[in-house]
């Protein structure tokens, strides 16, 4: 298999080295040692390259993802896919951070009596 970054320019390549080894050294780290995964889902036109690698280290650890969805803002069906469970709310308000709160609750009692 080619390695596609042998074709980076060296200070490309310095760059992408230095974040690979942070995702490594923190986010993996740091979700290894998680039960859940709880993500806010950002919308198609912001495509988050942290949210996708966390998203990845997520499912690879089998960790359960509980994604949480703005009104509005579509849900890919690859990710309800993968996600434990998909919580859409208003985070701007106190009743919809309160909704938030309970369905978040509710998700992790029921994914930690499978074991997951």
């Amino acid at each position: 298999m080619s390695d596609w970054t042998e074709g980076l320019s060296g200070e490309d390549r310095a760059e992408w080295d230095r974040f690979v080894a942070h995702q490594r050294e923190h986010t993996l780290k740091a979700m290894d040692s998680s039960a859940y995964v709880v993500s806010i889902v950002p919308s198609a036109e912001k495509m988050d390259v942290k949210f996708a690698v966390e998203l990845g280290f997520a499912v690879m650890l089998g960790k359960p993802v509980i994604a949480v969805a703005l009104p509005g803002v579509p849900v890919p069906y690859g990710l309800r896919k993968v996600a434990e469970a998909v919580i859409v709310a208003d985070l701007d308000t106190e009743a919809g951070q309160q909704y938030a709160a309970r369905q978040l609750k509710a998700v992790m009692a029921r994914a930690g009596k499978r074991g997951r």
